[in-house]
């Protein structure tokens, strides 16, 4: 058993977690609702808490922060890409638009090549014709 202030081997990391939780909890509940009224009451309240527990805490808070402003920026970082991706959604929508009327143009390009081929077919059995008849 662990002596006031000491912490024994068994409690690893997540049970000092569910402490310092236990203790926010409780410490907010308590004292949000009852005034300190004298020395002896301050007392009773952190006369369980160690110096080690209340490092542990504060480092958990400070953690907490740090957490909470690096997720903020993460946030930022994704809101950012997410307008990326919206734009780039619409250039992919706008290029597939452009792709498909330049393959209708291609398409027409071909038959009008194809056409001008039957032409000149035509035209070269027409001059094979008239070269024949001289």
């Amino acid at each position: 058993m662990a002596v006031w202030g000491e912490t024994s081997k068994e409690e690893g990391s997540q049970g000092e977690q569910e402490a310092a939780v236990a203790l926010m909890v409780r410490s907010e509940s308590e004292s949000d609702f009852e005034p300190v009224k004298s020395l002896s009451q301050l007392k009773g309240k952190v006369c369980g808490l160690s110096k080690a527990k209340i490092e542990k805490l504060l480092t958990l808070m400070d953690e907490c922060d740090a957490i909470n402003a690096e997720n903020c920026m993460l946030e930022e970082v994704c809101s950012k890409f997410k307008k990326d991706v919206r734009m780039l959604e619409r250039n992919k929508q706008e290029l597939e638009r452009v792709n498909k009327i330049l393959k209708c143009e291609k398409l027409k390009a071909g038959e009008n090549t194809l056409t001008l081929c039957k032409d000149l077919d035509t035209l070269k059995d027409l001059m094979n014709m008239t070269q024949r008849c001289v």
